[in-house]
């Protein structure tokens, strides 16, 4: 029995070795089993935390180019556009974007340019989180506003000048046109005449009398320095009463 039990026991040791080789076995492939479960858990994990992270950025970049766009208007030059990733899911989300706009400047136009500016710098700003370059875009639209009020000033304070240039102008030929006038009416005036009216009706009636005048007051001088007047008057009596009648004649006979 001691053999048999021996060999019970050998034969019983050797079942035993079998049977301890076969769980083993088992036992290796449950764990590899559960490894890869959990690591295809884990990977699960991460794809589902990059796609919420890819779908985030997506909406932020896509809200914040058409911030830009409908802040630009006309200033847009094409649509925006952007980078694009793909993610576990195989879609293309964005994560980056970018607009082009137009910052010239309007030539000989100040003022257009001044709101243009303006408008630039809005759009650059529009988005809730501007980036730097949007920074910097506004900062040139505030150089390009600053140098359109100036050359505003400037052109305004020519404006001016050129206003009263053009009323002192006005004045003056308004002031040398009634000159003229006055001169005008001056040379069509009628000569003045002298007062004594005499004189100005018959100058040689002023001349006769002047003569005749001068012809009686010498015989008026001689008559006063040779007799007395009483006497003179006597002669000239004397002489009418000597002189005879005028002859008349008788139209009828």
């Amino acid at each position: 029995m001691i053999l048999n039990s021996s060999q019970d026991i050998q034969t019983s040791h050797s079942l035993d070795s079998i049977s301890s080789r076969r769980v083993n076995s088992i036992s290796r492939s449950s764990t590899a089993n559960s490894d890869d479960k959990k690591a295809e858990a884990e990977q699960k994990r991460q794809d589902e935390s990059t796609l919420r992270q890819l779908r985030a950025r997506d909406r932020e970049v896509r809200a914040h180019e058409a911030a830009h766009v409908a802040a630009g208007g006309s200033l847009v030059r094409g649509g925006p556009s952007f980078t694009l990733q793909r993610g576990p899911d195989g879609r293309s989300y964005a994560v980056g974007g970018e607009v082009q706009l137009d910052t010239s400047t309007v030539a000989n136009d100040p003022e257009a340019t001044l709101r243009k500016s303006e408008q630039v710098r809005a759009a650059a700003l529009a988005p809730a989180q501007p980036s730097p370059q949007d920074l910097r875009v506004a900062a040139n639209a505030n150089q390009m506003a600053a140098r359109a009020r100036i050359d505003i000033a400037v052109q305004r304070r020519e404006e001016a000048q050129a206003q009263n240039e053009a009323r002192l102008e006005e004045t003056s030929g308004a002031e040398n046109s009634d000159a003229q006038s006055a001169t005008a009416s001056t040379e069509n005036e009628p000569p003045v005449t002298s007062t004594d009216n005499s004189a100005a009706v018959n100058p040689g009636a002023s001349q006769d009398i002047r003569l005749e005048s001068a012809s009686v007051t010498p015989q008026i001088n001689r008559l006063q320095s040779s007799e007395p007047t009483a006497a003179a008057i006597s002669n000239f009596m004397a002489t009418a009463q000597s002189e005879p009648a005028p002859v008349r004649f008788n139209q009828f006979v």
